[in-house]
């Protein structure tokens, strides 16, 4: 597949299929992540691939946050569960994280380069007959999502990225022409 068409098709899969995702498979998407352009090379990114009882553990902590506008114990209780055993099926997760420079120049810069790396990621899975799922949030902020990822001091989760094969495609989006949002500057 032709990158174009990579951009051009990717989308957001929220039902994958039930087939595992091998550790190479994942592996050739991080090296495509890694290879992402970032000033004064520092490579803030660090990946996070998430086992089946890492993955219900995050999914606990966001579950717990939804949870949170149930008044019910027992429907919260139900909440909870029912978002950990969503995460705990899929067929692979993965935590992105970026460093925490003291300058906010370069924090900032870092956050950016992860981000791009996180497109590298997911159009590599795309080409590769992938799908992928993005997800950001304050709940990356949460005690207990950090631990149940497993990510160090100094660093920040930016996204979580479900992957697998997908089990249904959904239909892209309308998206406005990048000519109606561009100034040709003389």
């Amino acid at each position: 597949m032709d990158l174009f068409e990579a951009i051009h098709t990717r989308r957001s899969i929220k039902q994958f299929a039930d087939r595992p995702i091998g550790r190479e498979q994942i592996e050739r998407l991080l090296e495509a992540a890694a290879q992402a352009p970032n000033h004064r090379m520092t490579q803030p990114w660090r990946f996070y691939v998430l086992g089946r009882e890492a993955r219900r553990a995050y999914g606990e902590a966001l579950g717990a946050r939804k949870a949170r506008k149930v008044e019910d114990p027992e429907a919260a209780r139900a909440v909870v569960e029912k978002v950990a055993a969503a995460e705990a099926a899929l067929p692979a997760e993965i935590a992105v994280s970026t460093t925490l420079d003291e300058n906010p120049e370069i924090r900032e810069e870092d956050y950016a380069a992860t981000m791009m790396a996180v497109q590298n990621l997911m159009l590599a899975a795309r080409a590769s007959g992938l799908g992928t799922h993005l997800r950001t949030g304050a709940v990356m902020d949460d005690p207990r999502a950090r631990a149940a990822v497993g990510v160090r001091e100094g660093e920040r989760i930016v996204a979580m990225i479900q992957l697998g094969a997908p089990a249904a495609v959904p239909e892209g989006k309308a998206r406005r022409a990048a000519a109606e949002l561009t100034t040709w500057v003389p």
